[in-house]
């Protein structure tokens, strides 16, 4: 599963878009880089029911926001993105390839 499809489960599983849950978060001051990982997955499993592996990518965005690294781009394998910024507006109003 690609980053981008995390994300994209993310939002059907919660109902919120990425950029939405990174409001909330950043609202709870979980973008303080003092707050662990730890604490972030354990709020979204609380509030989210959402497992390690997709709160594990939200944490990601809130810590380092959307860009992700170019060795994660390309055409090989299925854990790869299109491109190396993640899209946080819901998948219904990402742009076609």
């Amino acid at each position: 599963m690609s980053f981008q499809a995390y994300l994209d489960t993310i939002e059907k599983r919660t109902g919120l878009t990425p950029r939405q849950l990174l409001a909330v978060a950043q609202e709870r001051g979980y973008d303080d880089p003092a707050v662990k990982a730890g604490v972030i997955i354990a709020w979204l499993k609380d509030d989210y029911d959402l497992g390690r592996g997709h709160a594990l990518a939200m944490v990601h965005v809130i810590k380092n926001g959307p860009s992700i690294d170019a060795k994660h781009v390309g055409t090989d394998g299925v854990h790869r993105d299109a491109s190396d910024t993640l899209w946080l507006d819901g998948a219904a109003s990402k742009p076609a390839p």
